[in-house]
Formats: C-alpha cells, sequence, structure tokens
C-alpha cells in the first residue's frame, strides 16, 4: 500500500537568481544540494564550506564524532539555522530555506532523537498534532483516523494495538515507527533521522532500520545520523563523514569499509585502501 502524502502549499523561497542545475553523470539531479555551507556561533565555527549531496531512493549516513557538526547540519537543512555562508539546491533549483514551516513545505521533515511525541495523547492525535483536519467546527476524527491508518499500513507498522492507544504504552521501536510515519505524511521527500536507534534492543532496532528501507523503497531520500556503524552498513547506500565541522568524505558504500570510516570520523583521513568487492557491500 502506498503511503498517505498530505498535500500543503508549495514553499521555499527561492534563492534571488536562483537557476535550474546541470543534471550530474548518470542524468539524476541530488534531491538536495548544499556547497560550500558554513555555519559560525560567535567566535565558535561550527562548520567549514560542508557540500553534501543527498539523492532521492537512497539512504545517506552522516557520520561524525562529537562535536563534529552533525546537528548543526542538519538544523541547517531544517530551517532551523540560517548558513552564514553557501547555497542550497532543491531538485536542481537554488533556495533558502529560513524557517522549519518553509522546510517542511518543500518536503523536508526531521525526526529529531526524543521524537517530539506526546505522551498523553494518542497516535492518532500525535501524528496530526498542530495540523488537525477540521470539518465545519469539530475535528474530523473519521478522517484522521484513516489518513493514519494508511500510512503505518504503508510502512508497514504492524505491532501497534490500536492507534487510538496513547504513545507513553508504546515501546521505543514503536514511538520511532509513529514518529516516522508523522514525518512522511505531509507530502514529504526528505525524511532526516537523527540516531533512529539509541537506547533501542536489537528487535526494535530490527523493526526501525527496515522501517528506514521502507522509506527507500517509497523513493524518498533519507538521511540517517548515526554512531552505529553497524546500522550504517546495514541500510546505507551512501557515507558523509564529518571532521570538526568539514566534511571529510562522501561517496557510495562500496567505497568504505568500518575501519576507514572510523579512521574519517577520528583523524579527518584515512589511507586504507578498500577493495570493490568488499565485504561492506550492500545488496539491493
Amino acid at each position: 500500500m502506498s503511503l498517505t502524502r498530505m498535500e500543503e502549499p508549495a514553499g521555499g523561497a527561492p534563492a534571488p537568481g536562483g537557476q535550474a542545475l546541470a543534471n550530474g553523470p548518470g542524468g539524476a539531479e541530488p534531491l538536495l544540494k548544499l556547497r560550500g555551507i558554513s555555519k559560525h556561533f560567535g567566535a565558535v565555527q561550527a562548520l567549514y564550506g560542508v557540500d553534501l549531496d543527498l539523492p532521492a531512493g537512497h539512504v545517506t549516513a552522516l557520520c561524525g564524532d562529537n562535536g563534529a557538526g552533525k546537528s548543526v547540519l542538519t538544523k541547517v537543512i531544517a530551517g532551523i539555522h540560517q548558513p552564514d555562508h553557501g547555497e542550497m539546491y532543491w531538485e536542481g533549483r537554488r533556495v533558502h530555506i529560513r524557517s522549519p514551516k518553509e522546510a517542511a513545505s518543500l518536503g523536508i521533515e526531521t525526526v529529531y532523537q526524543d521524537l517530539a511525541l506526546a505522551d498523553n495523547l494518542d497516535i492518532v492525535q500525535n501524528m496530526f498534532l498542530g495540523r488537525e483536519r477540521m470539518s465545519r467546527f469539530t475535528l474530523n476524527e473519521d478522517s484522521m483516523e484513516r489518513a493514519a491508518a494508511e500510512t503505518l499500513a504503508g510502512l508497514h507498522v504492524t505491532t501497534v494495538r490500536s492507534i487510538r492507544q496513547p504513545v507513553a504504552t508504546l515501546s521505543g521501536g514503536q514511538r520511532q515507527a509513529v514518529a516516522v510515519a508523522k514525518a512522511v505524511m505531509w507530502n514529504s521527500k526528505l525524511v532526516m533521522l537523527d540516531e533512529p536507534t539509541a537506547a533501542l534492543g536489537v528487535a526494535q532496532t530490527r523493526m526501525v532500520l527496515d522501517l528506514v528501507e521502507r522509506l527507500k523503497g517509497h523513493g524518498l531520500a533519507v538521511m540517517v545520523i548515526s554512531h552505529n556503524l553497524n546500522d550504517v552498513f546495514e541500510v546505507a547506500d551512501r557515507v558523509a563523514v564529518l571532521h570538526l565541522g568539514r566534511m571529510v568524505a562522501q561517496g557510495w558504500l562500496s567505497a568504505f569499509n568500518r575501519e576507514s570510516v572510523v579512521d574519517f570520523m577520528t583523524t579527518g583521513g584515512s589511507t586504507r585502501e578498500v577493495a570493490a568487492s568488499g565485504s561492506n557491500q550492500r545488496r539491493d
């Protein structure tokens, strides 16, 4: 079953003089392209000229040690922080994303590590929080229930007892699934997941990783911010590594192994060679 997509007005302000970019090799322009993104907070430089490509239908793992700039870069894409320098291109056109609302109008949704769910509300209420459907002067409960159920079914989330059960009664993996389903309902094209398997058990981690695979299968671009290299090599198609605010490595998973990613994360470079037939390659 396909995901239910809730349409919202198109937005995201085009940058002055923005123009379409030529397609890259293979004719596929990344859904989101960052070029030369820099950001500072007072005397602290958080990002230095960062380039990043996020293609549709692929999972990109953003890796880096604490303080590498992963959260700042994610918040720049989400419209929370404004970059000091650099350009952002969405579907080949230059844009300025000035707020989370503008990011959402483009189709960019972020699931932060705290999930931002209200424990006292049920699943349907959480998925439509702030975007409730109205029928005259009352909530259109039937319409919201149907849309929530269809979205969860489209993601194969079948372990919840009822879409009307309070979020407080859900397991960690179920809560993550609800947060992701909430993100993909609204005409989403890019979903960013911040440490989606942190503090989850083995079974719940498997559930979330399967969910990431389904998002890719629906043609969405997915960026997973993770310290867990087992998860990265399980679901990622591409890897991007930040070190002290600089993008030090970026490419397809076949160009990396766990040791080289650790090298880039900790020192900013690696001399390890990875064979093209290495065991780290994923099979689709």
